[in-house]
């Protein structure tokens, strides 16, 4: 999926559109006499190299071993700089760069009111577009102007320039304050997943209010707004709060719908703002909301504003594409979304130098997901083992845990009795393992352990048992996320009606009418 190639070369060069590579020869060529040069040799030679081969390079006899590196460093640096040079002028943050450059200039030649006068323009632009951290650095950058008393500027100048840095100061420091928070509860994610007892509840949530007390949203900014919203999000998902969830990542788009200049400054803050809106909608079951800012999103996408480069193409498909599969899981309309696996399928491989390993693996667990809903066993299999066979989702063993158990589901209702067996006493070695045995994972390989075991005029009577025993788990605030993975309650009610699991889905999409 992913390209894991190591080699930081390689991967700049594949990521380089037709344009960018085009620019690049012409930019190459203006710093040397010959086209030839060793370093466009090598890009040239990484350029139509389907994967990054060393031996193939020094084959060519354009370099020796020795040099290799030196001469990779050098194309690597030259690579930026023409990208850096070829940057659309759209871009805010680099025009406002470009300008603390060309006044750093006019400053170290001593022409101060010139320097002066771009500053002053471009902290107003700062300002305007909610750059605080460079708006606070062109202000220091003023203060050492003045501090040295050569322009003589205007009486006052002094406490005006005092003022606003600490006014900048202050916002600034609110900003890293909450993103701090932010980042720190989505490494305890990382770390240590959902919050699994009311202990841990306490913990997070103690944590939580010790850090975000004493700020004020009333005073917030565009980006304080941003970061108290994110810290807030993380908090309910670590929490297992739907609903909070479902408040939060809605201030967080609706900031975005109400400064539509944001959209363009912020792409992926805005794009993972809506995905965290659309995972919170799919988790409280709200259909009609989840169509509408699906639909809302798509549209926003395809508006010919909307900024466009390789990461946010690989994004938009990745959030889009990913709850399209959703909504029809939520539906229960899994006949209607397998026109989605092979498009999907295409796209995985166009994007597959931004997308990393557990967005594919997340991928095959839907399109399982969906087999499984259209009694296709032995396609879901197919996706599952993938995903069981990987060695790599360290981050995602909740993802690993049931794909392992929607996988003995599937070999049960295929009848490979023999293959369950085995399979059951490895996921359950597995699932101590990983130190992640919820109830409702014990209860399953009970379960299915004990089928066997049973006459077949009594499996009826203990499918309704279990299917009882479910339905007390799902009440259970630390349980009830696992049936968003496994809606392991439908299934045993296609076997207790004998009936298809998706007519049974379809009917409670319908029941819940929201």
């Amino acid at each position: 999926m992913a390209n894991h190639q190591k080699d930081f070369l390689f991967v700049l060069i594949k990521s380089l559109s037709k344009s960018e590579k085009r620019q690049f020869k012409i930019f190459a060529s203006r710093l040397e006499t010959s086209s030839n040069t060793k370093f466009i040799e090598l890009f040239n030679i990484l350029d139509k190299s389907e994967v990054y081969d060393e031996k193939l390079i020094l084959k060519s006899g354009i370099i020796k071993k020795v040099q290799l590196s030196n001469l990779k460093s050098y194309l690597y640096k030259q690579i930026l700089v023409s990208i850096r040079l070829n940057i659309p002028s759209q871009n805010i943050r680099y025009q406002l760069r470009e300008q603390i450059d060309f006044a750093t200039i006019l400053y170290n030649k001593g022409l101060y009111k010139q320097s002066l006068k771009i500053l002053d323009k471009t902290k107003i632009l700062a300002l305007e577009n909610d750059e605080k951290l460079m708006a606070y650095e062109i202000v220091e950058f003023e203060k050492l102007i003045e501090s040295q008393y050569i322009t003589r500027s205007i009486q006052g100048r002094a406490d005006e320039l005092v003022v606003q840095a600490k006014e900048l100061n202050y916002r600034n420091t609110i900003s890293s304050k909450l993103s701090n928070l932010s980042l720190q509860l989505y490494g305890i994610m990382l770390k240590t997943g959902y919050v699994k007892s009311d202990e841990e509840y306490k913990y997070i949530d103690n944590y939580f209010h010790k850090h975000i007390s004493k700020f004020d949203e009333k005073k917030f900014g565009f980006r304080e707004k941003y970061w108290f919203y994110n810290a807030n999000l993380w908090r309910s998902f670590l929490v297992q709060d739907f609903l909070s969830c479902y408040k939060y990542s809605l201030k967080w788009v609706t900031l975005f719908y109400d400064n539509p200049s944001m959209i363009h400054l912020n792409p992926v803050f805005f794009l993972k703002g809506n995905h965290y809106l659309l995972e919170s909608l799919y988790m409280l079951k709200y259909k009609s909301k989840f169509k509408k800012y699906l639909e809302l999103l798509e549209k926003t996408i395809k508006d010919s504003n909307f900024p466009v480069n390789d990461n946010i193409a690989s994004l938009s498909f990745l959030y889009v594409y990913n709850n399209k599969l959703n909504y029809h899981i939520l539906e229960g309309t899994f006949a209607e979304s397998e026109y989605l696996i092979p498009e999907v399928l295409n796209k995985l491989k166009i994007h597959s130098d931004h997308l990393d390993e557990h967005h594919e693996m997340l991928f095959y667990y839907k399109f399982a997901s969906i087999y499984f809903g259209n009694e296709k066993y032995a396609d879901c299999i197919f996706y599952l083992e993938k995903i069981i066979n990987n060695k790599n989702l360290s981050m995602r063993e909740d993802l690993m845990c049931f794909a392992r158990l929607l996988c003995l589901i599937a070999h049960y209702e295929l009848g490979k009795d023999y293959y369950l067996e085995n399979q059951l006493k490895n996921t359950y070695k597995f699932l101590i393992k990983m130190n992640d045995l919820h109830e409702v994972q014990k209860e399953i390989i009970k379960f299915l352990k004990n089928l066997n075991s049973i006459y077949p005029t009594d499996i009826k009577k203990e499918f309704v048992k279990m299917r009882a025993r479910f339905i007390e788990l799902e009440k259970n605030t630390y349980e009830k996320r696992a049936f968003l993975y496994l809606d392991i309650i439908s299934w045993l009610e296609s076997k207790i009606e004998n009936r298809k699991i998706s007519d049974i889905i379809k009917e409670k999409a319908k029941l819940i009418n929201r």
